[in-house]
């Protein structure tokens, strides 16, 4: 048994440096990100009840709301890094929460295909969503059984610790390649939108000018955010599967911009 295996606070004989991550959580920093995530959270429900939405501003303000908890776990482990507790919620809910924001994706695929022309995807609408969502919610799933494994397990079982790593590590690889599949179908959809663009102007009434630019400002915001959570998830991949304690699971700055994106 390890010497720190009975550790619960910090101490000469449990050093900070023995501890999962070997920090202690930045506090300024995990804050901002509680208040950042709190706060999209807030703007889900005020947008839904504005524009009368339901499954989109409800699996982006869940995702929200999971980020912003398990960030407080992150901030409540500042004072103390051995406590389990804070340590549990902020692993399970910060690998399985961008999971609902990728569905926030998926569901906004769909109307961007219905929007520009259905004739132009390779896939129907309604089936980016079946299928991109249905996958989504298997990665989910999966992660959810590993973070239940390694929450349940005791310390010093590794066994069942590498069980539930490694099948969360397959839960985010799942996710990945799903979203890399949707990527390169909205980029066929794009570009098949390019080569048409003569045709479309024929067809199609252009917008005004107020209206072009705040679509234009949509659009960029929907890529930025499918690629930072697609960035999250490849950063997460090497993270997990490189066991506890790893180089890479111990570099808080890196973790805050790749993981925090």
């Amino acid at each position: 048994m390890s010497s720190t295996a009975d550790c619960k606070s910090i101490s000469l004989e449990c050093p900070v440096e023995a501890t999962t991550y070997g920090y202690y959580p930045n506090l300024g920093a995990n804050i901002v990100m509680v208040a950042i995530f709190a706060i999209c959270a807030i703007a889900q429900i005020v947008l839904g009840i504005k524009y009368r939405l339901r499954a989109y501003p409800i699996v982006v303000f869940l995702g929200c709301l999971g980020e912003t908890v398990g960030y407080v776990g992150r901030v409540l482990m500042h004072s103390n890094p051995w406590d389990t507790g804070p340590f549990i919620i902020q692993i399970l809910l910060l690998i399985v929460s961008p999971s609902l924001l990728a569905a926030g994706i998926y569901l906004t695929l769909k109307h961007l295909v219905l929007h520009y022309g259905p004739e132009y995807s390779r896939l129907t609408p309604k089936f980016y969503t079946w299928l991109f969502v249905t996958c989504d919610a298997i990665g989910f799933l999966t992660q959810c059984i590993g973070g239940g494994i390694e929450a349940s397990a005791d310390n010093t079982d590794k066994k069942m610790l590498d069980m539930g790593n490694n099948i969360m590590v397959a839960g985010v690889t799942f996710q990945a390649v799903t979203m890399v599949v949707c990527g390169l179908l909205a980029l066929d959809f794009a570009y098949s939108l390019y080569r048409h663009r003569e045709e479309r102007k024929k067809v199609v009434q252009a917008p005004s000018a107020k209206s072009a630019r705040a679509f234009q400002f949509y659009l960029t915001c929907f890529v930025i955010a499918f690629l930072a959570i697609l960035t999250r998830c490849i950063y997460r991949i090497p993270e997990m599967a490189g066991g506890w304690k790893n180089d890479l699971m111990r570099d808080e700055v890196g973790f805050m911009i790749l993981d925090g994106a």
